[in-house]
C-alpha cells in the first residue's frame, strides 16, 4: 500500500509573498507611469516644478489609492491579481466565491496592517489551519491554490 500526498488547497507564505512581490512591482510600475504623465504635463505648463510638503503628502496619498485600487479592483472582480494568478492562487470568502468591492477594501486596509509591524500580520500563516493572515482574518478570506 502506498500513500499519496494529499496537495493542501490553502496558499502557504512563500507562494503568497511572491505573489505580492509581484503584485507589488505592477502596482509602483502603474503609478509610476501615472506619475511620469502627470510630470510631462506639468513641464508642459511650467518650467518650474518643485515639491513641496503638501505635494509630497499629496502625491503619497495619490499612491495609496492607486495601490489600494490596483487589489481592490483585481480581488473583487476576478478573485485574484496577476500575481496571485501567476503563482496559481485566488482569494476566496466563506462562500466560496470571490470576495466583493466592500470585503476587499477591508483586506487591503488589513494587508497593510499586516505589513506595517515588518512583516507579522502574516505570521499567522505559519500556524493557521487554513494558513490566513491578517488580512484573511480581518475579511473572513482565504488564499487557495487553483485557478
Amino acid at each position: 500500500m502506498t500513500a499519496t500526498a494529499v496537495r493542501v488547497p490553502y496558499a502557504g507564505i512563500a507562494t503568497r509573498a511572491v505573489a505580492l512581490a509581484i503584485d507589488a512591482a505592477l502596482a509602483q510600475a502603474i503609478f509610476f507611469a501615472g506619475g511620469a504623465v502627470f510630470a510631462l504635463i506639468a513641464s508642459l505648463v511650467s518650467d518650474n516644478i518643485k515639491f513641496n510638503a503638501l505635494q509630497a503628502v499629496l502625491a503619497a496619498i495619490a499612491w495609496a489609492v492607486v495601490v489600494g485600487f490596483y487589489f481592490v479592483l483585481f480581488w473583487s472582480t476576478a478573485g485574484q491579481t496577476p500575481g496571485m494568478r501567476t503563482m496559481g492562487l485566488r482569494v476566496i470568502d466563506a462562500r466560496g466565491q470571490h470576495p466583493g468591492f466592500v470585503r476587499s477594501w477591508v483586506r487591503v486596509v488589513g494587508l497593510a496592517l499586516a505589513i506595517i509591524p515588518l512583516g507579522a500580520g502574516f505570521l499567522p500563516v505559519l500556524v493557521d489551519d487554513r494558513r490566513r493572515a491578517l488580512q484573511d482574518f480581518l475579511a473572513s478570506t482565504a488564499v487557495i491554490y487553483g485557478t
